[in-house]
């Protein structure tokens, strides 16, 4: 932490304070003010170096090491309507505990339009209805690095409700015969187990039959794409280019292309290759934003809209990884995407001869510091030997907010009488 001469002698103590009298009792009509306003000084001093810090610009940004990372939403939005066509399976515990559960497909209802069925990837998901859910890829959930993924959506590919051939599926199977229920609680039964590796056992013995026909036969495919996407999510680059390219993906016809309002009011423009503007957009189209020069620094946002199927296999997280869902089924729903770009301006060149930003650091300081004695003038040395870097202005921010601080608490000092002065002195009985 940058620390200036101001604090350090604003901070310590008086040249032969004597520690032990500081804790002496006072007389009795010193005592109350004296106490409270020594108890009080430590709180306020560590509160007014909290506001300093926290007023220092991009000082939290800097110790952070810039802003964190973020992925755009991509694809479908929905919530849950719930457990809609199911039957029951028998979990059993590592304790020996044995318990029946439903098992099925859920039902979501997407923002915008459009249905999808789903079934729960953990055993213990316990999903609520009326939960809000999002579209994702199976990074950042029970999914990512698990073996068996791939093969949970080969179960989903081939089986009910994609397979509606509920006769030929039996047969494939083995059972007697199967029910949109039963088919839907041995489905779920499948993926359970390649999913959490759980002792689970369908209720009915047909559907029972199925989960371990699709555990056996279950091949690997690769995970899904997006219903719709942009990538990358965030572009950057000078004014006077077009930024980007951001590509979309998606299996729609066509999406929408929308400039915020707030880019559009900047006169900020979404484009293709050549400069033209673009309003509609296919798989694999090309945008890019172009920003006047002269725009204040600044961020400007696209949203692509369109109406597609979301892939089997694609999973909706609400936030609780034991709560995810992963598709089954989708009619035409509504998705959507939004890309962001950001855009700095040009580093201001300093005009030759210009005050450096550490005079306004030395001034401040004087208040709070007896000025050094009087030396040769060094100032154009220093200038000349002091280079910038991107740290320069965090820096300086804090050697400003420290210093003020340091002018405060001297303030603060100066206006309370000094508690040795109130104690009487050592080895002195008390008028």
């Amino acid at each position: 932490m940058l620390v200036t001469p101001a604090v350090v002698a604003a901070a310590a103590p008086a040249p032969g304070t004597d520690f032990a009298s500081a804790r002496a009792p006072a007389p009795p009509r010193a005592t109350a003010g004296t106490a409270v306003r020594g108890a009080a000084r430590r709180p306020l001093t560590m509160a007014l170096l909290a506001a300093a810090l926290a007023a220092a610009p991009g000082a939290g940004a800097a110790a952070a090491g810039g802003p964190a990372a973020s992925r755009a939403p991509e694809g479908a939005s929905a919530v849950l309507d719930g457990l809609k066509t199911y039957g029951q399976a028998v979990l059993r515990g590592a304790d020996g505990s044995v318990r029946q559960i439903p098992a099925g497909l859920y039902e979501m209802r997407v923002d915008g339009g459009g249905m999808l069925q789903t079934y729960g990837v953990g055993v213990a998901g316990n999903a609520q209805p009326q939960t809000r859910y999002t579209e994702s890829g199976w990074r950042g959930t029970p999914l990512a690095g698990n073996d068996e993924a791939g093969r949970i959506r080969w179960v989903l590919e081939h089986s009910y409700p994609q397979l509606n051939d509920l006769a030929g599926l039996a047969k494939a199977a083995g059972a007697a015969s199967l029910t949109a229920e039963s088919a839907a609680a041995g489905t779920q039964v499948a993926i359970w187990r390649l999913a959490d590796g759980v002792r689970v056992e369908a209720a009915d013995p047909q559907a029972e039959k199925l989960a371990d026909y699709l555990q056996r036969e279950a091949g690997r495919l690769p995970e899904p794409p997006a219903s719709l996407a942009v990538d990358p999510g965030e572009v950057s680059g000078p004014l006077g280019t077009r930024i980007g390219p951001v590509t979309v993906r998606t299996s729609a016809h066509g999406v929408s292309v929308t400039p915020d309002a707030a880019a559009a009011a900047m006169g900020v423009r979404v484009v293709d290759a050549e400069g033209r503007p673009v309003s509609v957009a296919a798989n694999g189209s090309e945008l890019y934003f172009e920003v006047p020069v002269g725009t204040p620094d600044g961020t400007a946002s696209v949203t692509v809209r369109g109406s597609t199927r979301v892939p089997v296999g694609r999973v909706f997280t609400s936030g609780v990884p034991a709560q995810v869902q992963i598709v089954a089924g989708s009619s035409e729903s509504a998705a959507a995407a939004t890309a962001t770009a950001r855009w700095p301006q040009p580093p201001a060149v300093k005009p030759d001869g210009a005050p450096a930003t550490g005079a306004a650091v030395t001034t401040l300081g004087g208040l709070s510091a007896p000025a050094p004695a009087a030396g040769p003038d060094t100032s154009e040395e220093r200038l000349a030997s002091s280079g910038s870097s991107a740290a320069t202005p965090v820096i300086a921010s804090l050697a400003v907010g420290l210093v003020v601080l340091g002018g405060l608490v001297v303030l603060l000092l100066r206006k309370r009488p000094l508690e040795e002065d109130l104690a009487p002195r050592r080895g002195q009985a008390p008028e």
